[in-house]
């Protein structure tokens, strides 16, 4: 049974919702001080560590229709965000419903300041990390059971939520618990600061967290996988070359995490998927007790629709016929003849085909391009209750995601890995999809950001795949509506960052637009 400890916030009354972020606000959750809540229950310290893992899949903690901060409770969350800016924007997913803004992301043109899903991810960072700064700055003064593994949770977790702010706007704040309550607007911080900051704060956190920890939250191979992604990354953030780094923390999930590539990939993506021991580090979903709009609620039934598909096979009972894939994706097994149900590659099979165009001719039309049917709210064996809200976890880290990135940094010219070790891993990957292995000749970097297409789509990685390999500005890759053209055109330089809300400019001058916007 799927272990609720990070949700059981949800009846823990000692936390305040915040009104609003417009000011780049660093108001605590906690409006008694920490003695205070100690006093009244032990537990609180756990409740509100609680309530930070939260923050990435929930709107707030008052249900789903209810947020934390001043911005839409359902469009909002932080999970929601990670979607729409990662998968939205590059060459897999579209959506159709053209909402204000959202058009603008899915065919990756006309960013602006004013854009609201920009702010609704920039707002979430600067939630979260007042938040832990505020737990870091009592912590070291009061006595709590096992109280340097929560310091390194903690850190953990603003080290992730400034992680995103590092690769999506490349700048903001430095806000730390050295200067939690400042009441004099922070100067801005470069991509440079920030890097060394996140880099510092895994080092130590992967030093002192645990090697295992309840589901769902951190451990030492989570921190090692941020760690990891943040090295690898190194060249677009800081102009450095760190895939040696990187290396010898993707080694240290393998060869020390004791995770397996679970057999059944579909089992990835369903709703008992806490069984997994694949997944390294998850955002937890249950229908009952955290319920969302914006954790895989906004990846099942946004993908569905009753026009076309039977919504009950895959454990929902609400389609909102908004995301299909593009043949950016699906084209990447090998064409239409390649796609659904007849598929010998099992990721392959994840599209709804039956009543839809191979081609994206209007993104707004729902039956142009295949939904993707690779998350679900039904069980791995098909079993399981119809719900208007996701128990799917999110698999924020996995396995699978481990070896790929073991394998470019390999032919990236890393040190300490080697080429027949790669190729292994790739073909673990494709085996268990039952997908043709490769040879040595085969294993290149185009292969590499194709195969993570194919096995890593629609899990927030997309966008930083394709700038990474220097393919997602410019014309020397497109794909279906980029540039806001039905087959493809160059995007500037600059949309490699967007851009920085305007909102956030005007609450803080030290802050300055991202150059380009």
């Amino acid at each position: 049974m799927k272990n609720k400890i990070i949700y059981f916030f949800m009846s823990l009354m000692l936390i305040s919702n915040v009104s609003c972020i417009d000011e780049l606000d660093t108001k605590p959750l906690v409006e008694l001080s920490l003695d205070e809540l100690l006093k009244q229950d032990p537990d609180a310290v756990r409740g509100i560590l609680s309530r930070l893992y939260a923050s990435f899949a929930l709107s707030g903690v008052q249900g789903p229709d209810k947020s934390d901060i001043s911005d839409n409770a359902g469009e909002s969350p932080f999970l929601r965000g990670i979607v729409n800016l990662q998968d939205f924007t590059a060459d897999g997913m579209k959506n159709r419903w053209g909402d204000d803004g959202l058009d603008q992301l899915t065919t990756t043109s006309r960013w602006d300041e004013n854009n609201k899903f920009f702010r609704y991810l920039f707002n979430r960072v600067y939630f979260t990390v007042p938040q832990c700064n505020n737990l870091l700055s009592i912590l070291p003064n009061i006595d709590v059971e096992n109280k340097e593994g929560i310091i390194s949770e903690v850190r953990f977790l603003r080290a992730l939520a400034y992680y995103y702010l590092i690769d999506t706007f490349g700048k903001g704040v430095l806000a730390t618990e050295e200067n939690f309550g400042n009441s004099s607007p922070l100067p801005e911080a470069s991509r440079k600061e920030l890097y060394d900051f996140v880099e510092k704060e895994l080092i130590a956190a992967e030093a002192a967290l645990p090697q295992t920890n309840n589901y769902g939250q951190a451990s030492k191979p989570a921190a090692q996988m941020l760690l990891a992604k943040l090295y690898m990354n190194a060249e677009v953030y800081i102009n450095e070359d760190h895939y040696t780094d990187a290396l010898i923390y993707i080694k240290k999930v393998i060869d020390d995490g004791g995770y397996t590539l679970d057999e059944n990939f579909v089992s990835l993506f369903s709703a008992d998927n806490f069984a997994s021991t694949e997944i390294i580090f998850p955002l937890i979903a249950d229908s009952d007790v955290s319920q969302s709009y914006g954790n895989t609620t906004y990846i099942v039934n946004g993908c569905l629709s009753s026009e076309t598909m039977t919504l009950a096979d895959y454990g929902a009972t609400d389609g909102w016929a908004g995301h299909r894939a593009t043949k950016g994706w699906y084209g990447l097994f090998g064409g239409e003849s390649n796609v659904g149900p007849g598929a010998t590659d099992d990721r392959a099979k994840l599209f709804w085909t039956s009543g839809h165009n191979y081609e994206m001719n209007d993104y707004k039309e729902w039956k142009d391009g295949y939904p993707a049917i690779k998350f679900r709210n039904s069980n791995a064996d098909g079993s399981g209750i119809a719900t208007s809200f996701s128990s799917t976890d999110f698999p924020l880290f996995r396995l699978a995601d481990a070896y790929l990135m073991y394998a470019e940094c390999v032919l990236q010219k890393a040190s300490g890995g080697d080429e027949a070790t790669a190729l292994k891993y790739v073909n673990d990957v494709r085996e268990r999809s039952n997908a043709t292995p490769i040879n040595s000749t085969q294993l290149t970097l185009d292969f590499i950001l194709d195969e993570r297409g194919r096995e890593l789509n629609l899990e927030g990685h997309r966008r930083s795949d394709l700038i990474r390999f220097k393919k997602f500005t410019g014309g020397s890759y497109v794909w279906p509506w980029k540039g806001n053209v039905a087959e493809g055109t160059s995007i500037p330089e600059h949309y490699k960052r967007f851009p920085i809300p305007l909102q956030a400019l005007q609450a803080n001058p030290n802050l300055s637009q991202n150059e380009g916007y």
